[in-house]
């Protein structure tokens, strides 16, 4: 695992990797980059607290509902962006 340690007091920074330490003193021009994955989990429904979201009849401009009676998000024809704003019930 590496990490990069900056002290501006010093103005140093230092990169361990593999156990191996370089230190970097000013006024030494030099870039460092650090990066490093993020945790990964499950990908969709598997997923904690996971959206599901009914795509199959949706539609140019769907917008996503709850469909009560089915007991689901969905996106289709019935609610839409032209249906809100061209005659939507306020």
């Amino acid at each position: 695992m590496t990490t990069v340690n900056v002290t501006t007091t010093k103005n140093t920074v230092s990169v361990t990797e593999n156990g191996t330490s370089t230190v970097v003193k000013t006024p030494v021009t030099t870039v460092v980059t650090a990066t490093t994955a993020g945790p990964q989990g499950p990908q969709g429904p598997a997923g904690p607290g996971g959206l599901q979201v009914d795509q199959t009849a949706k539609v140019d401009k769907s917008i996503v509902y709850y469909d009560s009676a089915s007991s689901q998000f969905k996106a289709d024809a019935i609610i839409t962006q032209t249906t809100l704003t061209d005659g939507g019930n306020f």
